[in-house]
């Protein structure tokens, strides 16, 4: 039975808002979730995509990088991680000679790929050890802060300790030190791709917009390796259900908040019926845009409407293709990050393209193969036949060409140019090896920034719910209140974020959720 008061109503039933409510109900709050969907979980579930066919799909988040091992003790998650072998593979179009292959397991090999791809010279391979050394510098400073109350900028960078990187990534536009440090077009997409996913800028805007992104994607767990979770990312968010549940929090699914007042009363609609609760604290597991128009006037914060830039494309294949390049095997290409039509000219064309209106051709796209590295999300029989996943990121696909209008025609258009950069690659057409659903249709999917608005309530398709922020304050800015400290304050005492917008948000993650129950902790523990 729903009460009419808690301590904390936690609005949205993503990972983040799941971790908040696990942690507060730990620490003996009553706590109330509301999820306007049938089912937990946000972005971070796992779907059978395709109907009739045994295959849960990470369907729109699929890696996990950022989510801390602290939060997965803390609150006794059973999630297993898989580390890949390969990092990454990028091939020339046209050249069956050999692309560029990263090999964890066999330095040797990855320099003599460095060689190849460098007209018979290894010194991108240095610049890269060099470079990779740097980020793990950078994130074993900056990560054990994620679970903590911000340091401020100073602060940070004398964790750092090294005055000339901290110039180079956050003081400067990133695309000036990728072109310093490296010779190889083709090596300098490599780096550049993670300051671009989900964000569309270009690698000199001096926003640093990149710089941000790229931090946040090299950070994670002082490595910033990108793992594979077994099982599907819905195992991710069904551990942190079972770990609120059994801590004592009520989840709520089905129920549709409607809006949100300046004093803590959250009105909702469930099974057609209309309800209000109030709660000494109100956690917005929503994007900041959202939030604004639940608050209907009360918040006092100016912000603007987010905007994503990308397409997501997934696919089930009847077995991994064939590749020009005949040198590397399909299982050690797809066995990393594939990066597609990268190379650091064509991102920054591309970029400057999709600005103009266009969509760029060809579109730079990188590829995930879950299934080489946990065949456990398909059935045995796909498994028995060969049967692979793919997901494929398109890049530069800004929300502001999409409608209600011409989403539709738009989807078919961005889905076609994602499968011409694919076969530009490989040696053999992908649509023929696409399998069939029960219907007949092919088994391919694929979502454009609006489809995320549409299915998730992410504004514009923000995958960050609105421009990254840096781990980190300026060292004048507030630290008044524990939600100013911890990065999760509104501008309302009594609400604060917990998803992706919060600042250190983004990505599966856990730090909104975990950091905003801190903060609440903090602040209830004064009053």
């Amino acid at each position: 039975m729903i009460k009419s008061f808690y301590d904390v109503v936690i609005v949205g039933g993503g990972h983040n808002g799941l971790t908040a409510g696990a942690y507060l109900a730990r620490a003996g709050k009553s706590v109330l979730l509301l999820e306007r969907e049938d089912h937990l979980g946000g972005a971070a579930v796992s779907a059978a995509a395709f109907q009739g066919v045994d295959a849960r799909l990470s369907r729109y988040s699929y890696l996990v990088s950022l989510l801390p091992k602290q939060i997965i003790d803390e609150l006794g998650l059973d999630i297993e991680l898989a580390r890949r072998r390969y990092s990454s593979y990028t091939p020339i179009p046209g050249d069956t000679t050999g692309g560029l292959l990263i090999d964890n397991g066999d330095e040797a090999a990855t320099r003599r790929s460095f060689v190849r791809v460098g007209g018979g010279s290894d010194t991108d391979f240095e610049a890269m050890r060099d470079f990779n050394a740097d980020t793990e510098r950078l994130a074993r400073a900056l990560f054990p802060t994620v679970c903590g109350p911000l340091p401020t900028r100073s602060e940070a960078r004398k964790l750092l300790d090294d005055d000339a990187l901290w110039e180079e990534l956050i003081e400067k536009p990133l695309g000036q030190a990728i072109v310093r440090r490296f010779e190889n077009d083709l090596v300098r997409g490599v780096v550049a791709t993670d300051a671009l996913i989900g964000t569309f800028t270009s690698l000199d805007d001096p926003s640093l917009e990149a710089n941000r992104c790229f931090l946040y994607h090299v950070i994670g767990n002082e490595t910033g390796d990108w793992d594979i979770p077994i099982g599907g990312m819905g195992v991710v968010s069904r551990e942190l259900e079972r770990a609120a549940r059994e801590a004592g929090a009520h989840l709520v699914t089905g129920a549709e908040v409607t809006s949100i007042s300046a004093d803590g009363n959250v009105h909702y609609r469930l099974q057609h019926e209309e309800h209000a609760v109030k709660g000494r604290r109100i956690l917005a597991n929503v994007a900041p845009w959202v939030l604004r128009e639940l608050l209907n006037g009360d918040n006092t914060e100016e912000i603007a409407r987010p905007e994503g830039a990308q397409i997501k494309v997934n696919l089930l294949l009847s077995r991994l293709p064939k590749l020009q390049d005949e040198s590397v095997p399909p299982e050690a290409a797809f066995g990393g990050t594939f990066h597609i039509n990268e190379g650091y000219g064509r991102l920054e064309s591309a970029f400057h393209e999709a600005v103009q209106g266009a969509i760029p051709g060809p579109l730079p796209c990188e590829i995930y193969c879950h299934s080489l590295t946990d065949q456990s999300i398909l059935s045995p029989e796909l498994v028995a036949v060969g049967a692979q996943t793919l997901t494929v990121f398109g890049l530069h696909a800004p929300d502001r060409w999409l409608n209600e209008e011409n989403n539709d025609a738009r989807r078919g258009q961005l889905q076609a140019a994602v499968l011409a950069s694919l076969n530009s690659v490989l040696a053999e057409p992908i649509e023929d090896l696409i399998l069939k659903d029960a219907t007949g249709k092919p088994c391919i999917e694929s979502k454009t920034t609006l489809d995320l608005e549409h299915a998730l309530n992410m504004p514009g398709g923000n995958i960050f719910h609105g421009p990254l922020q840096w781990p980190f304050l300026e060292d004048d800015a507030p630290r008044n209140t524990a939600a100013e400290r911890w990065g999760v304050n509104t501008g309302n005492p009594r609400i604060l974020l917990c998803g992706a917008g919060a600042r250190r948000g983004g990505g599966v993650s856990g730090l909104g959720g975990h950091n905003a129950a801190m903060a609440v902790l903090e602040d209830l523990a004064d009053k």
